[in-house]
This record gives C-alpha cells, sequence and structure tokens, in this order.
C-alpha cells in the first residue's frame, strides 16, 4: 500500500471537551486508562498497511507531539513514518488553518510527492476498528473518484448526522447536513432492500451517515482543492464532489463512536468497562498500538474490583471499593475509596517517597486521599484528591457550572488536569 498517503485531521479547539481539552487536543485525550484518541486512527493504518501517514495539528499540540514521537518509530527499511505536520506561518499563507479542507489545502505539497496515487482523510476522535485496505478496494471496483465511509443510523440518529442519498450501485447521488424535517428525511431514506444486497440487515436504519472517512484520487483532491476556497470536508467540499464526480458509498456495519462529547466520552469509555464491550482492545489480528511505558504491575491490596479496567502500574489500597470505571496508568487509590461510574485518568509520574513526606505537610499527595467517595466524574490526570473528600452529585442538574478545578458537564463532574482537591472537601456544598 506504498501509493496511499493517510491524513489524520487533529481536530479544532475542541471546546465540547472541555475542560478535557483545556490543556490538550482532542486527539491526545486519554482513552481506556493507557490509550489517547490518536492511536485508534493510527492503529488502524497500521493494521491496514498503510505506513505513510500525516497528523494535521493546531491547538493545543505539545502532548500530541510527545506521543506521536515516543510513540511511532519506524526502522529504516520499512518506508513508514508518523510526521507531524503543525499550522505554520509562510510567505504564502499568513492564516491558521480555517477548516479541516483548508488545513489540507495548506499541505498540498507533502500530496504532490511521487508514488502517491490515492490520499485518506481520517479524523483524530472517533473510536472504532476497521480495514482501509475494504475500502480501497470498493474504491477500484467502482472506479469512483471520492469514496466516503457511511454507516447505517435509525430516524433518530439521522438528525445528528449528514446523510446520503444513493443510486442503486452505491453511487451517491444528494447529502443533507443533519436533516430535520419528515420531508427533508423522506428525501433521504433507503431501501431495507438496498442493505440486503450488500448483506447487511437494516434492524430498522433506514438511513446512511457520513463517518467523515473520505479515501480521494489524488488528482481528484488536488482539483478540488485548487478550484475553490471551501474549507470543510463534510460541509462543502463534499456536497461539491457529489455535484462533479463519482463519490461512491463504503458500508461500515461494526462499531463507531464520535468523541465529541464530555458524555460521548464518558460512556465510550464506561461501555469498554462492562461485561460486553461493544470495543475490544483484545483482537490480536488488529491491536491497538500506543506508547510502550516501562511500569510495574498494578499492586492490589485486598481492594474490591468489579466490571473495571485497571492500567499498569497502578497502587490500590486496602478496602477500596472500584465498581465499573476505568482506572488509568500510575493511579494511586488510598485505603477505604470508593470510585463508582467513573475515569480515573491517573498520572504522568510517580512522586518520589520525600516528595510524598513534603505533599502532606502543605496539601494532598498525587492520587486520590483515604476515605474519597467519587460517583459519576472524570478526573483528568495528576489530580491530588485529599482525604475524605466527595465528589458525588446528589441533585441533578442539567445546568454546566463551573468551579475552581471542577465543573459539571452533561450531568458529569469534570476535574481539570492537575486540579487540587482539600482534605474533606464536599461537591455538594457548591452546587
Amino acid at each position: 500500500m506504498r501509493n496511499v498517503v493517510s491524513l489524520i485531521l487533529g481536530g479544532g479547539k475542541g471546546t465540547r471537551l472541555y475542560p478535557l481539552t483545556q490543556h490538550r487536543s482532542k486527539p491526545a485525550v486519554p482513552l481506556a486508562g493507557k490509550y489517547r484518541l490518536i492511536d485508534i486512527p493510527i492503529s488502524n493504518c497500521l493494521n491496514s498497511e498503510f505506513r505513510k501517514i500525516y497528523l494535521l495539528t493546531q491547538f493545543n499540540s505539545v502532548s500530541l507531539h510527545r506521543h506521536i514521537r515516543t510513540s511511532y518509530r519506524f526502522d529504516r527499511f520499512s518506508e513508514g513514518f508518523v510526521e507531524i505536520l503543525a499550522a505554520q506561518q509562510t510567505l504564502q499563507d499568513s492564516d491558521w488553518y480555517q477548516g479541516t479542507a483548508d488545513a489540507v489545502r495548506k499541505n498540498l505539497r507533502y500530496l504532490r510527492q511521487p508514488g502517491i496515487d490515492y490520499v485518506l482523510i481520517l479524523s483524530g476522535d472517533q473510536l472504532y476498528r476497521m480495514d482501509y485496505r475494504q475500502m480501497l478496494e470498493t474504491h477500484r471496483s467502482t472506479n469512483a473518484d471520492v469514496t466516503i465511509s457511511a454507516l447505517p443510523v435509525s430516524r433518530e440518529q439521522a438528525s445528528s448526522f449528514g446523510i446520503m442519498r444513493m443510486e442503486a450501485e452505491g453511487r451517491v447521488t444528494g447529502f443533507l447536513e443533519k436533516p430535520q424535517t419528515e420531508e427533508d428525511l423522506k428525501m433521504v431514506k433507503a431501501d431495507p432492500e438496498w442493505f440486503r444486497r450488500y448483506h447487511i440487515e437494516s434492524h430498522g436504519r433506514e438511513y446512511l451517515a457520513s463517518m467523515g472517512i473520505y479515501l480521494f484520487n489524488r488528482q481528484t483532491l488536488l482539483d478540488l482543492l485548487e478550484q475553490s476556497d471551501y474549507e470543510d470536508f463534510g460541509k462543502e467540499v463534499f456536497p461539491m464532489a457529489i455535484r462533479a464526480r463519482h463519490v461512491q458509498t463504503h458500508l461500515f456495519d461494526g462499531y463507531w463512536e464520535d468523541i465529541g462529547t464530555i458524555r460521548s466520552f464518558y460512556d465510550a469509555n464506561i461501555a469498554m468497562a462492562g461485561d460486553h464491550p461493544p470495543f475490544q482492545f483484545l483482537e490480536a489480528g488488529h491491536p491497538i498500538y500506543s506508547r510502550a511505558r516501562s511500569l510495574p504491575p498494578t499492586n492490589f491490596q485486598g481492594a474490591k474490583i468489579s466490571r473495571s479496567l485497571i492500567a499498569d502500574g497502578c497502587h490500590i489500597c486496602e478496602g477500596s471499593v472500584i465498581e465499573n470505571s476505568v482506572i488509568g496508568i500510575r493511579s494511586w487509590i488510598g485505603p477505604n475509596v470508593t470510585i463508582k461510574d467513573s475515569i480515573v485518568m491517573g498520572a504522568d509520574y510517580y512522586e518520589f517517597s520525600d516528595s510524598l513526606e513534603t505533599s502532606s505537610s502543605k496539601g494532598p499527595a498525587l492520587g486520590i486521599g483515604e476515605g474519597c467517595r467519587i460517583v459519576g466524574a472524570i478526573i483528568d490526570k495528576n489530580c491530588r484528591i485529599g482525604n475524605n473528600a466527595s465528589l458525588v452529585i446528589e441533585r441533578q442538574s442539567d445546568n454546566d457550572v463551573d468551579h475552581p478545578a471542577i465543573s459539571l458537564r452533561d450531568g458529569l463532574i469534570v476535574t481539570e488536569k492537575g486540579a487540587l482537591i482539600e482534605d474533606g472537601w464536599n461537591l455538594q456544598d457548591h452546587v
């Protein structure tokens, strides 16, 4: 697959994922205790033997750059790479990226290199497992100029996606962004028999949603971007391509989640800790890669743990109860702590024993102190939560609220990275 280049879009400011994006970009947000969101598209590329990968970044990208630099290295014989294309001002362009298409347009010189026939464009904040070689086969066999991955969705879901209208052979003839009215939905409704032709049961799903995964002939992409000033693929470039080019659908019927909000991020992580997780990290033939760390095994000292993911290098003290939660790397959880329905991202470093003694006189040590209660929360990295603190919402509210170091988002408690919560602090005293 040497003639395919993959472009992974690093995303915008990620305001809907705030405060998790306060100090990092969306693709750098930790996932499932030990990964980051960016590991998903990169792993899909590597498992598909697409080894020429560019990552386009702009906002809060320092930690993302560090992760890429320490995680993905190729030997000199593989001809593979994961390279970062950060937004920059040049003699030709003095503006930052104005959208997904504009980000690619500002880096077209990398696509003009010899030996490139196809360009795969991906998002850096989606959770799924896909073999892109099957998409390339669809693209080639239908002689398409552009191929887009499509996901069957229900009537209730359709209003949140860009929905495509197709001919019998899967060629896209129309596109409607987030249809709301019954008349609009009727225009893009698909026949269930059409799904069966492709060996997919509709199960009441009668609409085809764009997944934001595009495969272009290189020259087609160059023409579309050079002949327009459109800034967004989904809203502008893709509809333009439908009018002038052969745009084909590639059906996908596996698990796929767009991690765009605090609630979707939380639900996806908690689901992976359940009895029947919709997304598995255990597929030997299609592993999810990440940074290799020299961390010790997690130490359980009489804790009670159920339906949870526990990453490497943790220390969980006696009497603690962890249920339906995700515990990230280097987490230190004190005695008699209760953690339920929560995500604890862990820490970037360990404190030395002398640091622990010093910090105890100045404030909480790194980790979760003795006797804490944490329910329905996302605890970002490097937090210091004092003894007997309570992070529990007892009176639900639909309003988003910001407190020092803590926010309420989508009915969830979210701490900012490096938050300090004093001994005995109780959230209910502040809501």
